[in-house]
């Protein structure tokens, strides 16, 4: 394959809209500024009869993304989150507005990236902008474990979509650009690893029936190159394996280093501590100057990460704004 590199921007920002935790405690630390809420909601029973608004947390992922190159930006939204209206009510919180984002990525079709769309779309009013998408964005999905009752995932109808009037865009596998050749969608990451296998348990509804679906093919992240600092790697979910995304961006750039790592790695506590262990070295070898696990990242593979990148890892929060490259 022919390296196809994003043309470098002066600045990457990328604010998380949801994730699995917030805090308000939480310090600024190299290329993080935490949020500070101006915006009063009524609260009877105190004194002063209101508190500062609060973001919400869920188990779910979105972000705003910038690229600024010179004097001009531009900006997506990356995934919506689970809830049909807590993407929305966090954007307004940190004064931002759907209406200014110039398109709509979703990572993959898993509903608790992809349900928040609802309250988006209502404050966008006729204001649509094109949803890109993988293909198999909207397969049919059920978990099946032993002992457990199948697990049924959420769908988005394409059709109450286009009602909207939104412009979707199923985009080929193939990776494709966006905002002036400058942020790369990586569609179908290579699965080369011998220990990302995806999600154990998932199957997919095709020709009238149930079929194993592990690999999640519709699993994208985002690629931008930050001048003078290297690859940002963005996921959703990650559940290509966050090594594949990885040395996916760097086979499809040409570029070797990698300024940071954000976003669900799908190391959750339940996946089997070997699996946890050959990520975390990899992930070493990759040698990132940031790394912030999010999502999907439990506790067993963040402590181990933290061991090894203590001085590069940062806890993520919903509402941290991230910037790459100069000021």
């Amino acid at each position: 394959m022919d390296t196809i590199s994003p043309v470098a921007v002066d600045q990457m920002s990328i604010t998380v809209l949801m994730d699995n935790h917030v805090s308000s405690i939480l310090s600024n630390t190299g290329p993080v500024t935490r949020p500070s809420t101006k915006q009063e909601i009524s609260a009877p029973l105190t004194e002063d009869g209101y508190i500062k608004s609060q973001l919400r947390a869920e188990h779910g992922f979105s972000a705003w993304v910038t690229i600024k190159t010179g004097e001009v930006d531009h900006s997506i939204l990356f995934d919506a989150g689970v809830s049909p209206t807590g993407v929305s009510e966090n954007m307004r919180i940190l004064d931002l507005s759907p209406k200014d984002a110039e398109a709509i990525v979703f990572s993959h079709g898993h509903f608790d990236h992809t349900v928040g769309i609802d309250g988006i779309l209502n404050d966008l009013g006729a204001n649509n902008i094109p949803i890109i998408i993988h293909p198999e964005f909207w397969n049919k999905r059920r978990i099946v474990l032993p002992g457990r009752t199948p697990r049924s995932l959420p769908t988005v109808s394409k059709s109450a979509l286009r009602q909207q009037g939104m412009e979707i865009i199923e985009e080929s596998r193939l990776p494709s650009f966006l905002l002036d050749n400058s942020l790369l969608v990586t569609g179908e990451v290579d699965r080369l690893t011998d220990y990302e296998k995806g999600l154990k348990g998932q199957e997919v509804f095709v020709e009238d029936s149930w079929q194993p679906d592990p690999l999640t093919l519709d699993d994208q992240g985002l690629i931008a190159k930050v001048k003078d600092k290297g690859l940002v790697i963005m996921t959703g979910c990650g559940h290509a394996g966050i090594v594949n995304i990885c040395n996916y961006a760097k086979k499809l750039t040409g570029e070797n280093k990698i300024h940071a790592i954000i976003g669900g790695f799908h190391l959750p506590d339940t996946l089997d501590p070997i699996v946890i262990e050959s990520t975390v070295n990899d992930i070493k070898n990759l040698n990132p100057d940031w790394l912030i696990p999010a999502h999907c990242t439990g506790q067993r593979a963040i402590m181990s990460l933290m061991k090894d990148h203590s001085n590069s890892m940062i806890q993520n929060s919903v509402g941290s704004q991230y910037k790459f490259g100069i000021s």
